[in-house]
């Protein structure tokens, strides 16, 4: 079974994010849903996803802080940016991150996760 983590303060987007995964990968997914990027980095160990699409723009805590605080006790999850923001600079400082396998734009496409899930 395959472990995401969603991470966004929308929950219209964060529900369009899960039916499309669920739609389209072929092995069952179990999904934890976060709102709050501080509330997530406080229990993801405890889940250890392989695979977490975080959202750049939320109030409290933004995705930067927490890709900054961020570190798993166990194997690296894929992690994926998913933003509206089209900002080279944005697009630009994900690359900086190690862990980030890549950074797309919302809404989360059929192509995107064939190519993330194959």
């Amino acid at each position: 079974m395959l472990t995401i983590v969603l991470i966004d303060d929308d929950p219209i987007s964060t529900f369009v994010t899960e039916k499309l995964i669920s739609k389209n990968v072929k092995e069952p997914c179990q999904f934890y849903k976060y709102q709050s990027a501080k509330l997530a980095l406080q229990e993801i160990n405890g889940i250890q996803p392989q695979y977490l699409f975080l959202d750049l723009n939320m109030p409290e805590m933004n995705g930067w802080d927490f890709l900054d605080l961020f570190k798993p006790e166990y194997e690296d999850p894929q992690i994926y940016i998913l933003s509206s923001s089209v900002d080279e600079r944005d697009i630009s400082k994900a690359s900086q991150y190690q862990v980030v396998k890549e950074y797309l734009s919302k809404p989360l496409i059929k192509k995107y996760i064939k190519t993330i899930f194959s």
